[in-house]
């Protein structure tokens, strides 16, 4: 190739097939960060199935909260009793690092010729991971390594909600947070939404000597500009590995949708404490990468998330709304449980709903969850097939 000629390059994406003109260039030195994410973007829209099977391997190892690839390691957990590496690092690492299917690795792995050749395979693969700056010298993931996962993420995710058909959010004409517009018969509300003096001329005009049920109104309510969600999900140990994986799949399927009807969505990390977050936000990136780089550990603090979301929320005339995921009770503070109930009631106060999106909670759990969502006006989802979490989360926004 000659410096300065024009080559014909052409990109293929499912049937589709076009081609441009490019100037081809000869450079030297590294590559320059903006350059390296687009050829990553290139390699993944073009269905570069080793990238995309190193994209997964960095994924998983996020959320099997690995902290480095150490190959001398690996080896040896695997060696030494393999039952527990399994559980440490989860049947995708060891398939993508190995080569071979775990169940296969379980029995034969105290074959010596076979131990040496898994040694190899697991050395090359992190030796190729790290040649591609995916991987730093320890091991650890770069900030291009992330930048694939959170690549992969997304249209993992995009490409799903393609095939599910799921169509776009229809605006309310009434919301509970919305300017006072008419009177309407009582039926279950806030108390805040009683109408006094509307409710006395009527119980006056029927000529009644007390104020009756029937003769209760209330404001109804038009619905405000826009829509704030924050997504909270729960990092705690025990969320580790698939949960937490579909969790960042769902969370980037709301983020999605929300921004691209021009609502805002924020983001609290949440285990024993308060982990990272991002406010309310239409930078959809600055989500993605949030969402990608988030490991599960420790125990759970719902309060504080809750308390947390207020903040974010703030003054914002918007309506508000915030989703909980999680899979336990609130297991930090003194008195978890009435903490927890405490913080939903102050948010209610400032006209925050919350819905709680259960993964298989036990009967206590499922019991707390019911008066979470009653006192804030929210709903519950008890999840046990975790393939219908997004869909779930994304009901959830549709109804705000």
């Amino acid at each position: 190739m000659v410096a300065g000629s024009i080559e014909p390059v052409e990109y293929k994406r499912g049937k589709e097939k076009f081609s441009k003109l490019e100037k081809a260039e000869e450079l030297s030195g590294k590559l320059s960060k903006q350059q390296k994410e687009n050829k990553l973007m290139h390699s993944v829209l073009e269905s570069d199935k080793e990238i995309i099977e190193e994209g997964k391997l960095l994924t998983e190892s996020v959320n099997q909260n690995l902290s480095s690839f150490v190959p001398d390691l690996i080896f040896k957990n695997l060696v030494n009793d393999y039952k527990l590496a399994k559980q440490l690092y989860g049947e995708v690492i060891i398939r993508k690092l190995t080569g071979y299917d775990p169940g296969f690795v379980e029995k034969n792995i105290k074959i010596p010729e076979f131990r040496e050749e898994l040694k190899k395979n697991i050395e090359e693969n992190i030796k190729k991971l790290k040649q591609k700056d995916l991987l730093n010298k320890g091991g650890e993931i770069t900030d291009q390594g992330l930048k694939l996962s959170s690549l992969i993420l997304y249209t993992e995710e995009l490409d799903k909600l393609r095939i599910k058909g799921l169509g776009e959010k229809k605006e309310k004409k009434k919301d509970i947070y919305g300017d006072k517009k008419d009177y309407v018969p009582y039926k279950k509300t806030r108390y805040r939404d009683i109408a006094v003096r509307q409710s006395v001329k009527t119980a006056i005009r029927r000529q009644h000597t007390q104020l009756l049920k029937e003769d209760l109104r209330i404001f109804e309510r038009q619905k405000k500009g826009g829509i704030s969600i924050i997504y909270a999900l729960d990092a705690s140990g025990s969320m580790k590995g698939e949960k937490i994986g579909v969790g960042k799949r769902a969370g980037v399927a709301l983020a999605y949708k929300v921004i691209n009807e021009k609502n805002k969505v924020g983001l609290i990390v949440f285990g024993e404490d308060v982990k990272k977050i991002v406010p309310p936000t239409l930078d959809f990136d600055d989500i993605l990468r949030s969402i990608t780089s988030i490991r599960a550990r420790a125990e759970t603090d719902i309060a504080k998330t809750v308390q947390k979301a207020i903040e974010l929320f703030g003054a914002s005339k918007e309506t508000k709304h915030l989703i909980l995921l999680t899979d336990v009770l609130p297991t930090k503070g003194k008195k978890p449980e009435e903490e927890t109930l405490r913080a939903v009631s102050i948010a209610r106060d400032q006209d925050i709903t919350i819905s709680v999106v259960g993964i298989n909670l036990d009967k206590q759990g499922e019991k707390l969850a019911k008066r979470i969502i009653e006192i804030s006006d929210g709903r519950l989802y008890t999840v046990k097939n975790l393939e219908v979490l997004d869909t779930v989360i994304l009901e959830d926004y549709y109804m705000v």
